[in-house]
C-alpha cells in the first residue's frame, strides 16, 4: 500500500526531489496544511477570543494524543512551547544547587551541548559527558543534580538503554531525570506509564509527528519543580485575576509555560494525528514500513566503504541510518546537487526514511550513490 497520497502537496511542490531526511525535517502531509488553515480561520473569526478555544479544546486534544502515544496516565502533565530549549531553561532554573552537577551523554544535540558549555564557562554548571552505554553506571554512583539523555542519539541513531533504572534514582529534591525524546517520539513505541511520576520527557512535532515547527512539549512529573523561577504569564493563565505581587502557578504541567506563542503548530499536530488515526497508521505500523525500506537499502549495499553505526537487527530502531566515513560530507553535497536531501553531521551521513518512500525511491537513491562514488 502507498501512503504517498497523504503527502500529495509536498511531493507535487518539488516532484524531482528525493527527500531522505525525514528524521530532520519531515515532509508535511496534506493534513498539516489543513490544520494550519484551521488556525488561520479561527484567528480571523474569533480574533481575541481564539485563546479560549486554543487553551481549551485544541490544547486538550493535543495533550490527549500525546498521552495516548506515551501511555501517560494524566494528559494534564503536558505543557507546550515553541521549542524544547525553553523547557530546558525552566527546568534548570528550578534546581537551586550551584554549580549544577550535570550528567549527560557525549552524543547530545547541539542546543543542549552549547547551553551546557556556555554555563560551564561561568562555572554555573559542571558537566560530565559520558558514552551512552556507561550513563546508567555513572548515574548509579550518585552526586549529580540533573541527568539528561536522549532516548535516541541524534548523531548515531543508537537507542538509550536503562531509562527505567535512571527513573529509579529520581527524587523531587534531586536528582532530576530529563529524557530528550525528539528522535524517539512517534519513532519508537514508548511506554512511560510506570515512570511518569519520576521523569521529565521532552519532544516535539518537527520530526516524526509530521507537524512542523513550533509545537514542542514537556511531560513534567507531579511534585517536581512546582514553581519554576523562569516563567511566563501563561503559567498562571487560570489565575490572571490574582492581586499584584502574587506569583501564581498552574497545578499541572502548565506551570512550565512561557508567554504568548504561535498556536498554529497545535492545530497542525491535531490534524496530522487525526489523519494517522483515520489511515490506521500507528507508530508500530509506520516503523515496520520504515524498517523494510532500511533493510532494502542495506541489501543493495551502496555504501560498502562506510560504517553503519546503527545496524538493523530486528530490534527497535531509529528512523534513520547513520553511515560513518570520510566521504560523508562529499557525498551529502553531491546528493544535494542532484536534489536529493540527506544530512551530514561531521563524518556521519544520515539517511532518513518515511511512509512517503517505497522501493522506487530507494532504488533511485542507491543508483545515484553508486554513480557518485
Amino acid at each position: 500500500m502507498s501512503w504517498k497520497p497523504l503527502f500529495s502537496k509536498a511531493l507535487a511542490a518539488n516532484p524531482d526531489r528525493l527527500h531522505f531526511a525525514a528524521h530532520s525535517h519531515h515532509l508535511w502531509p496534506d493534513a498539516a496544511c489543513e490544520g494550519h488553515m484551521a488556525a488561520c480561520h479561527d484567528a480571523m473569526e474569533l480574533a481575541d477570543h481564539k485563546w479560549g478555544k486554543i487553551m481549551g479544546p485544541v490544547w486538550a486534544k493535543a495533550q490527549g494524543y500525546i498521552a495516548a502515544e506515551l501511555k501517560l496516565p494524566d494528559p494534564q502533565t503536558i505543557a507546550f512551547a515553541p521549542n524544547t530549549h525553553d523547557f530546558l531553561l525552566r527546568i534548570v532554573s528550578a534546581i537551586c544547587a550551584r554549580p549544577l552537577r550535570v550528567l549527560t551523554t557525549d552524543g547530545e544535540f547541539h542546543s543542549f551541548r552549547r547551553q551546557m558549555d556556555r554555563w560551564a564557562e561561568d562555572n554555573d554548571v559542571i558537566v560530565e559527558a559520558v558514552a551512552a552505554d556507561t550513563l546508567v553506571e555513572k548515574a548509579l554512583l550518585g552526586g549529580h543534580h540533573l541527568i539528561f539523555a536522549s532516548q535516541v542519539l541524534f548523531n548515531s541513531g543508537k537507542i538509550l538503554n536503562g531509562i527505567d533504572q535512571l527513573a529509579s534514582l529520581a527524587r523531587p529534591d534531586g536528582p532530576w531525570i530529563v529524557i530528550d525524546g525528539y528522535h524517539g517520539f512517534m519513532a519508537l513505541e514508548t511506554d512511560l506509564s510506570a515512570i511518569a511520576d519520576k521523569v521529565f520527557y521532552l519532544s516535539g512535532g518537527y520530526k516524526y509527528a509530521m507537524a512542523g515547527e513550533g509545537v514542542c512539549f514537556l511531560h513534567a512529573p507531579p511534585r517536581f519543580a512546582p514553581r519554576p523561577p523562569i516563567t511566563g504569564w501563561y503559567a498562571a493563565f487560570d489565575d490572571l485575576a490574582l492581586p499584584a505581587g502574587n506569583v501564581g502557578y498552574a497545578p499541572d504541567g502548565r506551570r512550565f509555560l512561557g508567554s504568548t506563542f504561535d498556536p498554529s503548530g497545535l492545530y497542525r499536530f491535531n490534524a496530522v494525528q487525526a489523519m494517522l488515526r483515520d489511515a490506521g497508521l500507528s507508530t508500530t505500523k509506520i516503523s515496520e514500513h520504515v524498517a523494510a525500506m532500511q533493510r532494502y537499502f542495506i541489501e543493495h549495499d551502496p555504501l560498502p566503504d562506510m560504517e553503519l553505526l546503527n545496524p538493523v537487527d530486528g530490534k527497535p530502531h531509529a528512523r534513520f541510518l547513520a553511515f560513518k566515513g570520510k566521504n560523508a560530507p562529499m557525498l551529502h553535497k553531491a546528493l544535494e546537487d542532484r536534489n536529493i536531501v540527506t544530512d551530514v553531521r561531521g563524518d556521519v551521513l544520515r539517511i532518513g526514511f518515511a511512509i512517503y518512500h517505497d522501493t522506487v525511491e530507494v532504488d533511485r537513491l542507491s543508483g545515484l550513490i553508486r554513480e557518485i562514488l
